[in-house]
């Protein structure tokens, strides 16, 4: 079955107010839905995000870039741990609509809240763009915690910038070792001056999320669904 691949957007009420998803179809049959939420400083128009939205549809994959309530809202701060996690959980049922597996993901604060809840939701898989692993020049603040239990819950998958202040790649705990885009910030832009174009960093960041996912394989995974 083919799918057009015109962007859709629809509205999803959830428990701390009303989300949005811009779905971007797989082009050709549908293996499964890779579903990014955003950081707490920017929306779903980051360079990595809107990178995967052109790049895997014409993979296979369907991807999801997810707004956060208070995004939708126009505020401009984020809530509490507790309450992403809330608007996160209340669109998982339309994310899994499509009947397909969910693979969750997101960049920055998007990324911690896809490890929290992968295991209780189900996900076959997750997606760490730009993990802010501590506040910037606090490494004793770590979060490493989260991806420790993400990991735990079902594959997981890190891309890091190489300069990213909130943990670059060697900060990582063992067993935990993220692709690496060199030269890269926290938003994986990359200087002028870098031996790297910033083209071509997207095009390595893409490129490792599209290997690893087709590597995944998903015929054991319940779609959509918690694992039994």
């Amino acid at each position: 079955m083919t799918h057009r691949n015109d962007p859709r957007e629809e509205l999803v009420a959830t428990p701390a107010g009303d989300a949005r998803i811009t779905w971007h179809h797989a082009t050709g049959t549908p293996r499964s839905v890779l579903a990014l939420g955003h950081g707490a400083g920017g929306g779903v128009q980051a360079r990595d995000l809107v990178a995967l939205a052109a790049a895997l549809p014409a993979r296979g994959v369907t991807v999801a870039l997810v707004e956060q309530p208070w995004r939708v809202a126009g505020r401009k701060l984020g809530p509490a741990p507790k309450t992403l996690d809330a608007g996160w959980t209340g669109l998982w049922p339309a994310l899994a609509g499509p009947g397909l597996p969910v693979v969750a993901g997101g960049r920055s604060a998007g990324a911690r809240v896809a490890c929290r809840t992968a295991g209780r939701l189900g996900a076959a898989a997750i997606v760490a763009l730009a993990f802010p692993l501590h506040p910037p020049g606090k490494p004793e603040k770590s979060r490493a915690q989260e991806l420790v239990e993400g990991a735990a819950a079902c594959p997981l998958l890190t891309v890091q910038g190489g300069n990213d202040p909130f943990g670059r790649p060697g900060e990582f705990p063992e067993g935990h070792e993220p692709v690496e885009v060199p030269h890269g910030d926290h938003g994986f832009a990359v200087p002028k001056r870098a031996d790297l174009t910033q083209e071509a960093a997207l095009a390595l960041l893409t490129g490792a999320v599209t290997d690893w996912l087709a590597g995944l394989g998903h015929a054991s995974a319940r779609p959509g669904g918690r694992r039994g």
